[in-house]
């Protein structure tokens, strides 16, 4: 998998492969990034919402590998909807990475974590405002590549009609249980590429014993089941670990899931909870 990569709308190259970062804490993400890169990751994602910019900075610097040879990416912090905030936001992720640019940098949510599941305001000239941050520092070549995270058609659109660089990727939550297809296929439609976090539905897709039939009846772990899915739904995949032999694992996808099985997991119900992760607003809970 390590050599496999998509090719953004503006020509850029992205790795398929990513390593999420969210909640590794900031004293050891520079180790959990240094790992990474040793078995063979070369696209690295984290957020100034979690708080570890200056560790995985850290571990890009000291790696060993060249840095033009690592797609790293932070995203604009949800509540930045002003012009000023997101481009002080993004110099400071800059300084406080280390780093004289990013290979990409994306707004974070719609809507600031407060307000996510609780109003119907869709900060459409906030995002507009942070958008033209991220086109004035990618114009300015501090950025390779920019887009949004977690934003619905409604949110792209509205974007789309004042902004003069189309986004290159929308990162969203995408696993087994959770395929919002319409979505998908509109990025993918509109030539924005797809991510998806959480592709393991943050562990909780581990206790469906329908998911561990399928996988068995594939000689695979559940893990590289559902990350194998998002692939063949032509997604980049950002599985979060600290753990190197599960690092190894994620990248470990020689086999292919029917077209049948496909079906089938697209359909596949809704789980019931995220346990104690579900309080996180992009699983349904409220700040």
């Amino acid at each position: 998998m390590f050599d496999r990569s998509i090719v953004l709308n503006n020509g850029v190259k992205i790795p398929q492969l990513g390593l999420g970062t969210w909640l590794i804490d900031d004293n050891e993400a520079a180790d959990v990034v240094k790992a990474a890169v040793k078995i063979g990751y070369r696209h690295i994602d984290t957020a100034q919402a979690y708080g570890n910019e200056r560790g995985v900075g850290e571990g890009v610097r000291t790696c060993g590998i060249p840095r033009e040879e690592l797609f790293v990416v932070s995203k604009v912090a949800a509540e930045h909807k002003t012009y000023e905030e997101a481009m002080v936001g993004i110099n400071e992720t800059l300084e406080k990475m280390g780093l004289d640019y990013l290979d990409m940098m994306i707004i974070h949510s719609p809507q600031p974590w407060a307000k996510v599941n609780q109003s119907e305001d869709r900060y459409v000239e906030g995002n507009r405002a942070a958008w033209k941050a991220l086109e004035d520092a990618y114009t300015a070549g501090k950025l390779r590549a920019i887009g949004v995270s977690n934003f619905q058609i409604e949110d792209i659109e509205s974007l789309l009609e004042t902004a003069k660089i189309k986004p290159m990727v929308n990162q969203i939550l995408l696993h087994i249980s959770n395929t919002p297809m319409e979505l998908v296929e509109y990025c993918q439609k509109n030539n924005i590429a797809v991510e998806a976090y959480s592709p393991i539905a943050h562990g909780e897709i581990l206790n469906q014993p329908e998911i561990t039939a399928i996988a068995m009846k594939y000689g695979v772990t559940v893990p590289q089941l559902c990350i194998k899915y998002t692939i063949q739904l032509g997604a980049i995949y950002l599985p979060k670990t600290s753990n190197p032999e599960h690092m190894k694992g994620n990248a470990q996808l020689d086999f292919e899931i029917s077209a049948e099985d496909m079906e089938l997991l697209k359909n596949f119900k809704k789980i019931q909870s995220y346990g104690d992760s579900e309080v996180f607003p992009v699983y349904g809970g409220k700040m």
